[in-house]
C-alpha cells in the first residue's frame, strides 16, 4: 500500500458565513446568509433577525488567532477558508474597496503563514452582496460578471503574494437546487423557469472562467479550482431505464465541472436545452473566456444517492441534492448516507473524467456531540463516531491514491463547529474543536478539544499511517 504522497494537504474548512459572525463589522455589507435565519428550507427575511445564528457565528472574526493556533497544534498544512464579498465591496458593485475588510484578511492569511499554514480561499461561499441580490436579481444579471471580476482582481491583486490556492464558487451546481443562496436570485424559486436558472448559470460559469484568467494573470505561480458538490449516483437496479436515469443525473452535476475542466459546454447539453426550450444568451466573448480553464477539481462529499426511473421510488433526506436511499448503506443522524467506497469510486470517476487533480476540500460527519467534564476538570467530546467516519474515508482515499489518482489533499468541514448552512443550527456539529455555544444563541464560545483532535493531529504528523484499514 503506498503513502499519501509527502506534499500531501492536510487540513480543515469553513465558511465566513458560518463562521466569522461580525455581521456588521468595520464597514462589511449585508449579505444574503444575513437574511436567511433558519437555513435553506425557509424564505429570507426582509432583514436579519436576532434568532439568526450566523449573525454572530463562532466570533471568528475577533477570535481567529486563537483558532489558527489550534489548527496548527493539529498539524495543519492547508486551511480553507472564504472570503465575504460583502466585506470587501459591501454592496458588491462599488468601484473602490473597503480597506478594513482587506487588512482583516491580511491578518487572517498572515497568521495562518505564521504557522506554515496554506492558505485555500474561496471565492464565493453561498455569501452574495443582498444589494446585488435585490437590486440585479444576482446571478440572473450579466452585470454580475463584471462585479464579480471586478473583486477578484482586487484580491488576488491584494494577496497575491500570501495565496497561492484558489476555488472559484463554491459547489457551483447547488444553483438549481437552492438558487437564494448559492446564486443570489431574489426571485422566488417557484417562479424561475428552467431558461432563469440556465441563464444565471452561464453567468457564473463566465465569470468563473474569468477569475482564472485574472488570478494566472496576476498570480502565475497560483493555482485555481473549480468546487462542486460531489455526489456519486448509482442505479437504484441494474434495470437499463435505471442505469440511463442515472447517466441523465451525473449529467446534472458534472456539467457545471464540464465546462470549467474542459472550457466549452458539452454535446449532451444541446439536448437539454432543447427539450427544456432553453435558449441562452451567449455572447461570442463568453465563448473566449469558458477557455480559460481551472488547473483542479475540488469537490464536497458527504454521501452517495441511487437513482430509479421508477416514479414510486421517493427520494430520501439528505443533503441538497436529495436521491433515492440505497439499501445496502447507513445513514447520520440527518439522513445522510455513510459511503466511505463511494469516495473512492468518486475520485476515480472524477481523475478518469478530466485527467486533472482532485482536491477533497470537504467531507467530515454532522452528529450531536455530548461536551463531557473530565475528573480533571478538562471538558471534551468523545466523538469516536466522527473518528470512525473519518478514518474510513480517508482509507478510501488511500486507495484512490493506489488507484492511481492524484489528490491533493484533504480538509475536513467544520475543523471546528460551525452554523449549519442546510439548517442554520450548532447542534449539527462537524469540528474536532467544540465551540459552546447552544442552538438558542446562548453560551460562551470557549472551545474544547474533542477526542478527534489529537487523531487527527496522529493522522497528519504520520501522514495518514495511523489510520485503521
Amino acid at each position: 500500500m503506498s503513502r499519501f504522497p509527502n506534499d500531501f494537504l492536510w487540513g480543515g474548512a469553513v465558511a465566513a458565513n458560518q463562521c466569522e459572525g461580525a455581521y456588521l463589522e468595520d464597514g462589511k455589507g449585508l449579505t444574503v446568509q444575513d437574511v436567511t435565519r433558519k437555513g435553506w428550507h425557509e424564505a429570507p427575511t426582509e432583514a436579519p433577525m436576532e434568532d439568526n445564528l450566523k449573525l454572530i457565528g463562532i466570533d471568528f472574526y475577533h477570535r481567529y488567532k486563537e483558532d489558527i493556533r489550534l489548527f496548527a497544534e493539529m498539524g495543519f498544512k492547508v486551511f480553507r477558508l472564504s472570503i465575504a464579498w460583502a466585506r470587501i465591496f459591501p454592496q458588491g458593485d462599488e468601484q473602490e474597496p473597503n480597506e478594513a475588510g482587506l487588512a482583516f484578511y491580511d491578518a487572517v492569511f498572515d497568521e495562518c503563514l505564521k504557522y506554515g499554514i496554506e492558505p485555500l480561499v474561496t471565492l464565493s461561499h453561498y455569501e452574495t452582496p443582498l444589494h446585488l441580490t435585490r437590486t440585479y436579481d444576482g446571478w440572473r444579471n450579466r452585470k454580475m460578471i463584471d462585479f464579480f471580476e471586478h473583486y477578484v482582481r482586487t484580491v488576488f491583486n491584494r494577496y497575491k503574494d500570501k495565496v497561492k490556492y484558489w476555488l472559484t464558487f463554491n459547489e457551483i451546481n447547488s444553483i438549481t437546487h437552492v438558487p437564494f443562496l448559492s446564486g443570489g436570485i431574489n426571485t422566488p424559486k417557484e417562479k424561475l423557469t428552467q431558461q432563469d436558472i440556465f441563464q444565471a448559470i452561464h453567468h457564473e460559469l463566465v465569470a468563473s472562467s474569468r477569475a482564472v484568467q485574472a488570478c494566472h494573470e496576476i498570480i502565475p505561480k497560483a493555482q485555481i479550482g473549480c468546487m462542486i458538490l460531489g455526489v456519486p449516483v448509482y442505479p437504484l437496479t441494474p434495470k437499463p431505464e435505471d442505469v440511463l436515469k442515472t447517466l441523465a443525473t451525473e449529467r446534472e452535476n458534472f456539467f457545471f465541472s464540464d465546462v470549467q475542466v474542459r472550457g466549452y459546454y458539452p454535446s449532451y447539453s444541446k439536448r437539454i436545452f432543447k427539450e427544456n426550450n432553453i435558449q441562452l444568451d451567449i455572447q461570442q466573448q463568453d465563448l473566449e473566456d469558458l477557455k480559460h480553464t481551472v488547473d483542479f477539481v475540488s469537490f464536497s462529499y458527504y454521501m452517495s444517492i441511487c437513482e430509479s426511473d421508477d416514479p414510486t421510488k421517493v427520494a430520501g433526506e439528505g443533503n441538497i441534492i436529495g436521491g433515492i436511499p440505497n439499501p445496502y448503506l447507513k445513514a447520520s443522524e440527518w439522513g445522510w448516507q455513510i459511503d466511505p467506497k463511494g469516495l473512492r469510486y468518486y475520485l476515480n470517476i472524477l481523475y478518469d473524467r478530466y485527467q486533472k487533480p482532485v482536491f477533497i476540500v470537504e467531507n467530515g460527519l454532522g452528529a450531536v456531540d455530548d461536551l463531557v467534564t473530565l475528573e480533571n476538570g478538562e471538558k471534551t467530546v468523545f466523538d469516536d463516531y466522527r473518528i470512525d467516519y473519518m478514518n474510513d474515508h480517508l482509507v478510501q482515499v488511500k486507495e484512490a491514491i493506489e488507484d492511481g489518482v492524484p489528490v491533493m489533499g484533504y480538509t475536513s468541514w467544520g475543523c471546528i463547529d460551525l452554523i449549519s448552512f442546510t439548517t442554520a443550527e450548532i447542534k449539527k456539529r462537524y469540528g474536532m474543536i467544540y465551540v459552546d455555544r447552544n442552538s438558542d444563541g446562548t453560551g460562551t464560545l470557549k472551545r474544547y478539544k474533542k477526542k478527534s483532535f489529537d487523531w487527527f493531529k496522529e493522522v497528519i504528523a504520520s501522514n495518514g499511517d495511523s489510520l485503521i484499514k
